[in-house]
């Protein structure tokens, strides 16, 4: 589980300041950033971030949970969905869509773990969530399993829409296999294995699988700075700066370090800082 990462980099690397930035399913596989000291400040930035996934999803099953390890509700006939009823079904759900989220998930009801409630026999109101499906295509269908990519907004459940599109094709649908193919700038092609992980950090070669902070910010402006306005931006001193139009930019200083992230101030021109870095 994601939380297990945490626990597993924590104890190796020796570190208490450790986060993760998206919870994968027990069942998934695939892309969890995880940071840690001074980069756990910066997840926030990462959570907003697109998310890219490719999922197994079979027909004429549907669980409680949405996907293969959960408890069978039903089950029904599929013989009769085409390709072209998959694609046809699919469309519904590019672009803005709203779902409801599992009972199965880490969201919490006053208080309490939603997966908690559920295991409890306790089903509460979830309500509708807005979710984004920036592109969603079906790789292959070998009735009754499909496979689809895509790439989605954060909180976008992909058991939902499993679960959404059995519906929609009135036979039911769960996921079998899910992978996080990318999230922000970060892919598959970059991640590590748990034990590549543990490897590198016995070989005392762990470095070379860190990205500093400022990699999850690195599609934003940014400007260098001169070393009197480093001062004054550790201080917490708001700064004029030129060369960015965004309302919100990266400072490094002539070192190429992450100073701050700041914030434009557009009564007064000036750059105030939201995060400094030591």
């Amino acid at each position: 589980t994601s939380f297990k990462v945490v626990s597993l980099v924590r104890h190796l690397a020796g570190i208490k300041k450790v986060g993760h930035a998206g919870t994968l399913d027990p069942l998934a596989s695939g892309v969890l950033p995880v940071c840690f000291g001074s980069a756990t400040r910066v997840i926030e930035f990462l959570m907003n971030a697109k998310k890219t996934y490719r999922a197994v999803i079979k027909l004429g099953i549907t669980t409680d949970t949405y996907d293969i390890e959960g408890t069978v509700i039903k089950q029904s006939d599929v013989r009769q969905i085409k390709a072209a009823d998959v694609e046809s079904a699919l469309a519904y759900f590019r672009g803005a869509i709203e779902q409801e989220p599992p009972m199965y998930s880490a969201l919490k009801h006053n208080g309490q773990c939603l997966y908690k409630l559920a295991r409890a026999g306790i089903t509460v109101e979830r309500g509708k969530r807005q979710a984004h499906i920036y592109r969603l295509e079906m790789l292959d269908y070998s009735s009754p399993v499909i496979t689809i990519e895509m790439e989605c907004s954060k909180g976008t459940y992909v058991r939902s829409l499993a679960n959404d599109l059995g519906e929609k094709l009135g036979c039911g649908a769960c996921v079998t296999e899910l992978e996080r193919l990318r999230y922000g700038p970060f892919d598959i092609e970059g991640a590590v294995s748990v034990s590549e992980l543990q490897e590198a950090f016995s070989k005392d070669c762990w470095q070379r699988l860190v990205y500093p902070p400022g990699y999850i910010m690195k599609d934003w402006e940014s400007v260098t700075v001169l070393d009197e306005q480093a001062s004054f931006i550790k201080n917490g001193v708001p700064v004029v700066l030129e060369g960015t139009t965004d309302a919100k930019c990266c400072a490094y200083d002539n070192k190429g370090n992450l100073l701050a992230i700041l914030n434009l101030d557009t009564a007064t021109g000036k750059w105030k800082s939201q995060k400094v870095f030591n």
